[in-house]
């Protein structure tokens, strides 16, 4: 693995954990967990969705010649 494969995966996972940051209750089969106080940054939608698409560019194969 390169690095700009490891950042690709990186900035993928960075991104979806953006999109989901919103997120403040999980179930999980019969556990329950909540989060009481919340700190947190607020990140916009486009900067996860950019923050995904940019990782997956740097995974496309690149041409060595």
């Amino acid at each position: 693995m390169d690095i700009s494969m490891i950042m690709g995966v990186l900035l993928i996972a960075a991104g979806a954990l953006a999109l989901v940051n919103g997120a403040n209750t999980t179930e999980i089969g019969p556990l329950q967990m909540s989060i009481t106080e919340k700190e947190s940054v607020s990140v916009p939608v486009w900067a996860g969705i950019g923050t995904i698409l940019i990782g997956g560019v740097l995974l496309l194969p690149t041409r060595k010649s």
